[in-house]
């Protein structure tokens, strides 16, 4: 499902993808608060158009101002244990991992997914970017499917 909602000028390109944190200190009193705090905090979005015509407004926030755009929930990009992943079940991540250094890290710790929490898988990538887990986890790499937003 598209939302419209206000990006900082800089993000407003489609294709683009964020993690929404929610308010920031300096949106305290803004005008423009109700449709720009309106998605999800801690899910990952996807710019899918641009408003043609849209202003750009004064952001405290986002020095270059900020711009109406359309987005809606994107997937994850996520390892997680190998056994029992395919396309339609449910997993989670598997924990954090202090190794920063590994290539599958991002993956291992993904922005716009949460441990303990568990994801649909929409597909199976397959083998993540490592060549050796230093935990010694079996891990695949899986796209999770963004959450079903209730109306």
């Amino acid at each position: 499902m598209t939302t419209v909602t206000l990006v900082g000028t800089r993000l407003a390109e489609v294709g683009t993808e964020f993690v929404y944190h929610g308010a920031a200190d300096a949106c305290e009193g803004c005008p423009y608060r109700d449709q720009c705090l309106n998605l999800a905090a801690g899910q990952k979005y996807r710019v899918t158009a641009v408003r043609e015509n849209a202003s750009t407004l004064d952001c405290a926030v986002h020095d270059s101002g900020v711009t109406a755009v359309e987005v809606e929930p994107a997937p994850v990009l996520a390892n997680v244990d190998a056994q029992g992943a395919y396309a339609g079940s449910k997993a989670a991540l598997e924990g954090p991992c202090p190794h920063t250094g590994c290539p599958s890290h991002e993956y291992c710790e993904p922005a716009g997914a949460e441990f303990d929490v568990e994801y649909q898988i929409n597909e199976v990538v397959g083998e993540p970017p490592h060549d050796y887990c230093m935990l010694d986890r079996d891990l695949t790499l899986v796209e999770f499917a963004p959450p079903v937003e209730e109306d």
